[in-house]
């Protein structure tokens, strides 16, 4: 919305970790009708409001094509992150010997480079080993091969891009938008293959083990997280060192603390999608009968803007607008307090999901967009409250599992 930056400023003074403040994907901006102009510049008069004075960073988020890459550094962006996960093979794991042999054989004149990592034996420091098997060589050529090609080229494009335009820049990987998690193999194999083809490569964001939903805390084993997280850290240790990512990280409180333990504070997490739930705070605490107007909305939405997340939110887990009466009780059911979460005990709100997963088409409506803007404008100072609380405890349970 463009609105969020003050809160975001408010709550990272002084935590130490450098903070990304402009930050929205060809998705969002195509969903919310933005420019990356229009992102840069909300960001940069918030800034200049504020008096922040230290580092701050701008991600140009899952670009897939150099016109994606054009569009995003022409209004200054400088951190790339690729996504390639149109090109991710997300069944590659299920696929039998006889099948993984014929979709090996169809990929295999172009992932040929994969044969370089055959019999590798990797001891990490985390005290985890793993042999690159035949099987695990083919497994990752059908799995992420012709990804790890497409980045690859469009990488070299940004760096080209970026030297023409006399700037500099950063690149993030992202694989994690599939359904099926990266292996330690896979990490190692998709590392080594960037950074040995001049890969400028500064975090990668694997697919990690358990489910990272929108809008909800994560659903897993935040204990078996921590130490597989542990794990792909010493990858990056062993083989950069560049950052793990933590993409669809809004709202995971009971991993920020593992997380950041595991990674030993060198990470970088994206909360973006967060901020939008807290406007509508704002709206059900200034203006409850407009925020049960967007929940009927939102509610009407879903079945359709659901589908390209992957979520488990469904409309009977939520009552409708018609069967709760009581405007506090309508907030905590779609939107949730956030009090206190137990480390290792995280919590999933369908109602929260829902309205995440429906933003698009809440901020482009010809009556709900310019009102919800009005309203936050209307209500600024609480807006800036609501996300310094909200971010506060982000970034608190991150500095913990920092030290």
């Amino acid at each position: 919305m463009g609105s969020a930056t003050p809160g975001h400023i408010a709550a990272c003074r002084g935590t130490g970790i450098a903070p990304i403040y402009s930050q929205q994907s060809i998705r969002e901006m195509s969903r919310t009708q933005r420019t990356p102009e229009e992102v840069m510049t909300a960001a940069r008069e918030a800034i200049a409001a504020e008096g922040w004075g230290e580092t701050w960073g701008a991600d140009a988020d899952h670009l897939k094509t150099p016109a994606d890459v054009d569009y995003t550094l022409a209004a200054g962006f400088c951190f790339f992150t690729i996504d390639p996960s149109d090109h991710v093979d997300g069944e590659a794991d299920d696929y039998d010997e006889a099948t993984l042999a014929a979709k090996y054989e169809a990929v295999k004149g172009e992932s040929e480079w994969i044969q370089d990592f055959a019999g590798e034996h990797v001891t990490l420091s985390t005290g985890t080993s793993f042999s690159i098997s035949d099987h695990d060589l083919k497994r990752a050529a059908v799995k992420y091969g012709k990804a790890v090609n497409e980045a690859m080229k469009l990488a070299d494009y940004i760096k080209q891009a970026s030297e023409n335009a006399g700037q500099d820049y950063e690149i993030e990987i992202s694989v994690d938008e599939t359904p099926q998690p990266t292996t330690l193999a896979e990490h190692y194999i998709i590392a080594k293959r960037f950074l040995s083809g001049g890969t400028k490569l500064v975090s990668l964001a694997p697919r990690f083990i358990g489910e990272l939903e929108k809008g909800v805390d994560y659903i897993g084993d935040v204990t078996a997280l921590e130490a597989s997280i542990a794990d792909h850290n010493a990858i990056a240790e062993m083989v950069g060192p560049y950052k793990l990512s933590l993409h669809s990280g809004s709202d995971k409180l009971s991993m920020y603390t593992p997380f950041a333990r595991a990674t030993k504070g060198r990470f970088h997490v994206k909360t973006a999608g967060t901020s939008y739930l807290e406007a509508l705070r704002v709206a059900a605490q200034s203006q409850p009968d407009f925020f049960r107007e967007i929940v009927e909305f939102s509610r009407g939405r879903y079945e359709t803007d659901k589908a390209t997340y992957h979520v488990h939110a469904t409309l009977e887990m939520v009552p409708g607008t018609d069967q709760v009466t009581d405007a506090k009780e309508l907030e905590r059911l779609y939107l949730e307090l956030w009090d206190e979460v137990p480390e290792g005990k995280g919590f999933t709100n369908p109602g929260r999901q829902i309205l995440h997963c429906t933003f698009g088409s809440v901020l482009t409506d010809a009556t709900f967009g310019p009102a919800l803007h009005q309203c936050i404008a209307d209500n600024a100072g609480l807006f800036q409250d609501i996300l310094e609380l909200h971010f506060t405890k982000h970034l608190d349970a991150l500095k913990k599992g920092m030290g």
